[in-house]
């Protein structure tokens, strides 16, 4: 794939050059204050490793839907902040509504080498999503060479991501990004062998792509969630209450089919847990019921993977080598039926073989149930990640130089 044949940061002589690095400070914000700076942690090597080589660093981002227009709500100002307690230096925040305005281009005619500029939210601008070609200039305008560190974004084109990119001498790819595209590009390309994906998540339609992708590659498909219940009822069995997606009956029958007929093994939950009606709020107290997965009453909903479920797919995770993951096994958030994405988890924890954790919610589960640091890569995008083992090429990436 042409995606791991791009420069990368190092690839570029960044010394006394103004350099624009988008990242992805997307972080959650709670009355101003940051809730959770992974993005801005996994950013750091990047922006470190142009200070240490003497660059002048311009970063940019969007942050949540601000929809075009200046929403103080949405302002990066808290990011500067944060960031430049990381990196022991001064951030210099460009407060500007419409992103190049005269603060940002003060702000960067007055650096030097090794100084950090941080350009108000891209988005802003409603140019952005559009990738407009004046937006993209005036990004352009700012820096002589370009940096993508955004995985999170890279599904996007938008002047951020893809269109800055024309009007740069040069462009590459940033240490996070150059790390997805190994990890997943390996994974999907020329994974060690056996491959095992897990799919998990409500639904059949948002994972169609991947399995049809995956379905020439893995050798085993790992079918929990949500998402798992169509498949049950495509093999004939009653899901009482279940999540079912009726108009992807056939596409389920289709897919067991040419699974058999490739040698693809899938793995289907054999029991589950089951209640009544789906907790709410989503982490109250509830009562439930293990039962076979030809045998959900009528009356009840599958809500998570079963003991016997957790114990088949943690035996099939255990013996791979490689091991992609998106989509918990069941409602996490809930203390009681969080316990087949757990069990998912620690087998992921366990093996000896590359793991991925493909962004979302995936992420969000293994981050918070501990196993994090256990994990050989957890994407930084869930969107991106999710198109990018459907096989798709991201703008973001094949916008930047080849090398």
């Amino acid at each position: 794939m042409s995606m791991l044949n791009k420069k990368t940061v190092e690839d570029l002589n960044v010394k006394g050059k103004r350099v624009l690095v988008r990242c992805d400070f997307n972080v959650p914000l709670k009355n101003g204050v940051i809730t959770d700076e992974n993005r801005i942690v996994a950013a750091l090597p990047t922006i470190e490793y142009l200070l240490k080589n003497d660059a002048k660093v311009i970063l940019c981002s969007h942050l949540g839907k601000p929809k075009g227009e200046p929403k103080p709500e949405f302002s990066l100002a808290p990011v500067a902040v944060r960031l430049s307690e990381k990196l022991g230096k001064d951030v210099v925040f460009a407060a500007d509504d419409n992103v190049v305005g005269d603060n940002a281009k003060a702000a960067v005619a007055a650096m030097k080498d090794g100084d950090v500029v941080l350009l108000q939210n891209t988005r802003y601008r409603v140019e952005e999503t559009k990738n407009g070609e004046e937006f993209s200039k005036e990004l352009a305008s700012l820096c002589d060479l370009f940096v993508n560190d955004a995985f999170g974004a890279a599904h996007r084109a938008h002047c951020s991501t893809v269109g800055v990119a024309s009007f740069v001498e040069e462009s590459a790819n940033g240490y996070l990004m150059a790390k997805e595209i190994k990890f997943l590009g390996a994974a999907v390309e020329n994974p060690v062998r056996p491959f095992v994906t897990i799919l998990g998540g409500a639904k059949v339609a948002d994972k169609l792509n991947v399995i049809e992708n995956l379905l020439n590659k893995a050798d085993t498909l790992i079918i929990g969630g949500g998402m798992a219940y169509t498949f049950l009822a495509a093999q004939g069995y009653g899901i009482g209450k279940s999540l079912f997606d009726g108009e992807k009956l056939d596409y389920c029958k289709d897919m067991l089919a040419r699974a058999e007929q490739k040698g693809v093994k899938i793995l289907l939950p054999v029991d589950c847990k089951v209640a009544a009606s789906f907790p709410d709020p989503i982490d109250a107290a509830i009562d439930v019921d293990i039962v076979a997965a030809d045998a959900i009453p009528d009356d009840k909903m599958g809500l998570d993977i079963g003991p016997a479920t957790e114990k088949l797919f943690a035996d099939e995770v255990k013996n791979a080598k490689t091991v992609v993951w998106n989509g918990p096994m069941g409602v996490f958030e809930n203390p009681v039926l969080a316990q087949g994405t757990i069990a998912v988890a620690k087998a992921l924890a366990e093996t000896d073989g590359t793991t991925i954790i493909g962004g979302g919610d995936s992420a969000a589960a293994v981050n918070t149930l501990g196993f994090g640091d256990k994990m050989s890569h957890i994407s930084t995008g869930g969107g991106a990640s999710l198109e990018y083992l459907e096989g798709k090429e991201l703008p973001g990436i094949a916008a930047m130089s080849d090398k």
